[in-house]
């Protein structure tokens, strides 16, 4: 091999290397961004959650199931 194509491939290598770096670096940093809206979000659906329970509990019937058989009016 002559020096030139050597140092041709070895230009290649290193460009492709520094692509390859700043592509991770990008991921990493949308990876970053999505575990902190992962963690937001499930912070929201604990508080949901705790908001539901807390309707369900404040209802006369407890949050029992009730069917549309159960709804009908007195005259079926």
């Amino acid at each position: 091999m002559s020096n030139e194509l050597v140092v041709e491939q070895l230009v290649e290598l290193q460009s492709q290397f520094a692509f390859q770096e700043d592509l991770l670096r990008e991921l990493n940093d949308v990876v970053a961004r999505q575990q902190l809206q992962i963690d937001a979000l499930q912070r929201e659906l604990l508080l949901h959650r705790d908001r539901i329970a807390h309707v369900m509990d404040s209802l006369p019937d407890k949050g029992t199931a009730t069917t549309p058989a159960d709804d009908r009016p007195p005259h079926y």
